[in-house]
């Protein structure tokens, strides 16, 4: 099974240099790898000095440079229209280090044809999961962690798993074919956070089932793009704003019917979240994400371009 890796960077050669050196290592090897910088001329200059055309095993790297920045999703949908003849794709962030074994354990979940899209383990530096795979909750607009906080090296029930989760997380997600044909690519208007869930969900009303490998870890560094890691008091704008604001238009574009309580219950949230810390101005980017949420505005906002 070829596989095309789909990696989209903004200006941070480092963690993506650090990714292939882990892909290289890969015992699934038929794989491509394609990386779309969202960072401008500079930064894709600075990437074509930093990255080799092909891995040590004869890998093919294509570099793409995007017509301004994507977003995240539009830089997988470049991913996808370059690569079309892979039998899968693997949206892969650049601040991720795969282990040896990932792949392959993907790959061998998706090939046993009873799922669609396959998951992984992501995991931290320090060892503890991340998620194993996302749960929805839609009347409170609000996406759970499977796993988060638990060893590493803990038991996984890969069975319960698959039957919890209705989303998976965006880190390191392999889509396959069928996948890809019922359901379409990403949604752009999302630009940045949700979008993996919205695609999930979308999948899911459309009869596709998702996959976990439990075999497959994946460590991650998070948020070494968008600082969404930092103390809460010194969080930035952007990851705030769009985590609330496209929380409340996923609701909007999946389950209408829901949005007067989950639009309260994620209001709340906010309030708690950086209430509790008094991280006021966080407070306030909270909130004005969710108004543009309930404004239905969507894409980059203006103060970002």
């Amino acid at each position: 099974m070829h596989v095309a890796v789909l990696i989209v960077g903004y200006r941070n050669p480092d963690d993506i240099v650090r990714c292939l050196a882990a892909l290289s290592a890969s015992t699934h090897a038929d794989f491509s790898v394609f990386v779309c910088e969202n960072g401008g001329p500079e930064a894709f200059a600075r990437l074509q000095a930093e990255l080799p055309a092909t891995l040590p095993g004869g890998q093919a790297v294509t570099l793409h440079e995007a017509a301004g920045n994507l977003g995240f999703a539009g830089g997988v949908n470049e991913g996808l229209k370059h690569n079309p003849a892979a039998d899968a794709w693997w949206v892969l962030n650049p601040d991720t280090q795969p282990d040896p074994g990932a792949l392959a354990a993907m790959v061998a979940r998706l090939a046993r044809g009873d799922c669609d899209a396959v998951g992984c383990t992501l995991y931290r530096p320090d060892g503890s999961v991340q998620s194993h795979g996302g749960r929805w909750r839609a009347w409170l607009a609000r996406a759970e962690s499977l796993g988060n906080g638990e060893r590493v090296d803990s038991p996984i029930d890969a069975a319960q798993i698959e039957q919890a989760q209705s989303y998976l997380n965006g880190a390191s997600m392999l889509m396959g074919r069928r996948f890809l044909e019922t359901v379409g690519p990403m949604r752009e208007d999302y630009f940045l956070y949700a979008e993996e869930s919205e695609w999930c969900l979308r999948a899911l009303k459309r009869g596709m089932r998702l996959g976990f490998a439990a075999e497959a870890r994946v460590m991650h560094a998070h948020g070494t793009t968008t600082g969404a890691n930092e103390p809460m008091r010194s969080r930035r704008r952007l990851p705030i704003y769009l985590d609330t604001r496209n929380r409340i238009l996923l609701t909007r574009d999946l389950f209408p019917a829901r949005l007067p309580v989950a639009a309260a219950a994620a209001l709340a949230q906010v309030l708690v979240r950086y209430g509790r810390h008094g991280a006021w101005a966080q407070l306030g980017f909270g909130v004005s994400g969710w108004i543009a949420g309930l404004r239905g505005e969507r894409g980059p906002p203006a103060w970002a371009r």
